[in-house]
């Protein structure tokens, strides 16, 4: 379990069943009344961001997460593919799970992929 006032970027909870990263949190203390924490978190399943609120101490389960050292190979069409530098499996993304990250990827380049 893991407290709300914890809270880093990249941290994962798990909300309703699915794993959540936290983008951005800000702690708010205001003039009246209890102190909260305001999010801004990515669904990992669907990709999806939203802005959520949490009472200051609330205590969420963490999520874990398997992390993998793998090879950046290429894009074509919108997608990018990666090997596993374990089993050499290989793996499609979309532009729209990796984000921004794909303005830095370089063909051949190792990577960590949750």
């Amino acid at each position: 379990m893991i407290s709300t006032n914890e809270f880093k970027t990249n941290v994962t909870v798990k909300i309703d069943g699915d794993a959540w990263q936290v983008v951005e949190f800000q702690h708010v203390k205001p003039g009246k009344g209890a102190a909260f924490v305001r999010a801004k978190m990515r669904n990992l399943c669907t990709g999806s961001v939203v802005e959520r609120t949490f009472n200051a101490g609330e205590r969420l389960p963490k999520a874990h997460i398997d992390r993998r050292e793998m090879q950046y190979l290429y894009e074509g069409d919108g997608v990018y593919n990666f090997m596993d530098n374990e089993n050499y499996e290989q793996v499609e993304l979309s532009k729209e799970q990796l984000g921004a990250a794909t303005n830095f990827l370089k063909e051949n380049m190792d990577v960590k992929i949750m």
